[in-house]
């Protein structure tokens, strides 16, 4: 259910939810969310909260929606939503990864300037 203390927005909170989801392989198995109806019921909220939620997750490139036929997932989105729900650990992990081509960035100098010396 939807908190409605005006600290995040209705359509917010449903789309922060439906990427936890996501990114817990919860619609994996058959690639759809559930309709806009069964988002209404199950978060308590309007169409409009419903479809805002979807489009936030359609911006986020991590659904696309077919006219009368529903949302689906797109390929990596349980990747992509993990990435969106936990930028913590994104940035961690790039930082990682940044310290590890810093280190073979100056491992390479090393090596080219003892070509060139020779």
């Amino acid at each position: 259910m939807v908190e409605w203390t005006g600290k995040q927005f209705a359509y917010q909170q449903v789309a922060d939810d439906l990427r936890r989801r996501i990114a817990g392989g919860e619609f994996a198995e058959t690639g759809q969310l559930p309709s806009y109806g069964d988002l209404q019921k199950a978060y308590g909220v309007t169409v409009t909260v419903a479809r805002a939620a979807i489009n936030q997750l359609k911006a986020d490139r991590l659904v696309v929606s077919h006219q009368g036929k529903g949302v689906f997932l797109t390929a990596g989105a349980d990747q992509s939503a993990a990435q969106l729900a936990d930028p913590v650990g994104t940035l961690t992990e790039l930082r990682e990864e940044v310290d590890k081509l810093r280190t073979e960035v100056g491992e390479l100098r090393q090596r080219v300037a003892t070509l060139e010396e020779n």
